[in-house]
């Protein structure tokens, strides 16, 4: 996959992160967490989409990979990847890797915080160069791990 499709992030994009964030979150967080109050309740795709519109600072650092639909999307902080998330239905398509392979070449991203018991993105994380640290943190209001990587 081509770095070709990857672009800032424009208002126009706000209902697919939404939709993208909740679907992962439920997908992929909830098994873990067990809380339906968060990922049936928060996790909404307009409160969420009026998140990033509400926030010129947040839009500025997401990007997403658009070959007219957008089917991934990325939030840098500096050196650090704060979010990368396919949509579930495209993933294992090399759309997260373009993603992140962006990151590390346009960005110059070296670290990111990944939880503890999503092994798969671990996995995935380290088949890109990055490597588990000593370092571990809650994940805020929670009894879960997040787990340090560097490149």
């Amino acid at each position: 996959m081509s770095d070709q499709f990857i672009r800032p992030a424009t208002a126009g994009d706000v209902s697919r992160l939404a939709e993208i964030l909740v679907f992962n979150n439920r997908i992929n967080f909830y098994p873990i967490f067990r809380c339906d109050e968060f990922s049936f309740g928060e996790m909404q795709v307009i409160p969420i989409a009026n998140q990033f519109l509400a926030d010129p600072q947040l839009m500025a650092r997401t990007f997403v990979y658009d070959d007219g639909i957008v089917r991934g999307m990325m939030v840098l902080d500096g050196d650090e990847v704060k979010r990368l998330f396919v949509e579930p239905s495209f993933q294992g398509r090399g759309i997260g890797a373009a993603l992140l392979r962006f990151a590390m070449e346009r960005h110059h991203v070296t670290h990111l915080w990944a939880l503890e018991k999503n092994t798969r993105a671990i996995r995935f994380y380290e088949r890109h160069g990055f490597r588990l640290t000593d370092e571990k943190v809650f994940e805020e209001d929670t009894t879960e791990y997040l787990i340090h990587l560097k490149r």
